[in-house]
């Protein structure tokens, strides 16, 4: 497949219609000088070395010269072609917290930064696995549905901020559901849901929803973000000014780490609990499961190719260059273009 990286100069080829037509009009009115001068017969013996095909042949080429220069400023690219590639791994979706209190500074930079910088080291990790994204607070949404395609993971991630989910709370159980929901259906065994969660749930039936992804070949793993002694969740003004998360009463909230909850979701979901400095365990057991086979489709790097239609300019160019108006006197009897 061939694109341009910038179509719009390829909108400079109409100069080559107004530059015939202006090539046109200036031979018409040279010959009708030469004309109102002498006739056809009379001007082949005082101009032995004039030729009529010469002109348009060094037109030719100049014109070539200004078409293959405009495609080349307009770099055409190749590439891009859709393969479909089998490839084994196992299936990932991870569901990522992103409420408030996901903001806390007991481990830094936050929660939520240290959790995307793991999800991007696990994604580093990854070969041929397919990984999803879920984003969750008061409700949980797909962020990207699983893929293959890791810089387009990178790029999701790197979009995820707590204002991406406008209803506030911990749904880990409508993550945990969304998640059964988003894995292939045609696969019953070796998928992961990733739940990386400050545990402070605000719903019923995480525990039920993990026991229940079990039944799909789905295991559960949790990761907790924070410390269980709790931290303050800090806000920022719009002078850069720090203070702290208040409830109605004025009081600050302090968000805690609840280990107990993630742990009993990770047993009931046949996965394991981490907190978010011991990953090791968790990058161990994925690379232990057993792969399956997708069908997965690529697409190839696109490659520039301006280089060669400026070589083809320039060859053009230096040929309008050797070609002469008139014949030349030491090659004029080439037969190489025949005098009219």
């Amino acid at each position: 497949m061939i694109q341009f990286e910038r179509p719009d100069i390829l909108y400079l080829l109409f100069l080559i219609p107004i530059l015939l037509l202006w090539f046109i009009i200036n031979q018409k009115q040279n010959r009708k000088r030469m004309l109102s001068f002498a006739q056809d017969d009379l001007l082949a013996t005082l101009m032995p070395d004039r030729s009529l095909r010469r002109p348009k042949i060094k037109f030719l080429f100049i014109s070539l010269s200004i078409i293959f220069f405009i495609v080349g400023l307009a770099n055409p690219q190749i590439g891009s072609k859709l393969e479909e590639m089998k490839r084994q791994g196992v299936e990932i979706i991870i569901a990522l917290d992103v409420s408030n209190s996901m903001l806390a500074e007991d481990i830094k930079p936050n929660r939520l930064e240290r959790a995307k910088r793991t999800i991007s080291q696990l994604i580093n990790k990854l070969h041929g696995d397919k990984v999803g994204l879920i984003v969750f607070a008061g409700k949980a949404y797909v962020q990207m549905p699983t893929t293959t395609d890791y810089r387009a993971a990178k790029m999701f991630l790197s979009s995820i901020s707590p204002g991406i989910v406008p209803v506030q709370g911990t749904a880990i159980g409508e993550a945990i559901d969304l998640g059964i929901n988003s894995f292939t259906k045609d696969n019953d065994k070796n998928k992961v849901l990733l739940v990386i969660t400050d545990g402070e749930n605000h719903e019923e039936g995480a525990i039920k929803l993990a026991e229940q992804a079990t039944t799909q070949g789905i295991h559960v793993y949790t990761i907790g973000m924070g410390l269980a002694e709790g931290t303050p969740i800090p806000v920022y003004d719009r002078y850069g000014r720090k203070d702290y998360r208040r409830d109605k009463e004025g009081k600050v909230i302090v968000t805690k780490l609840n280990e107990e909850m993630l742990q009993q979701v990770a047993v009931a979901g046949e996965g394991m609990y981490l907190p978010a400095t011991q990953l090791e365990n968790l990058f161990e057991d994925i690379q232990k499961m057993d792969k399956q086979e997708f069908e997965s489709k690529v697409y190839s790097d696109y490659e520039d190719r301006f280089q060669y239609f400026f070589g083809l300019a320039l060859f053009f160019l230096l040929l309008e260059f050797i070609v002469l108006n008139k014949k030349n006197r030491y090659l004029k009897n080439v037969n190489l273009f025949a005098n009219e």
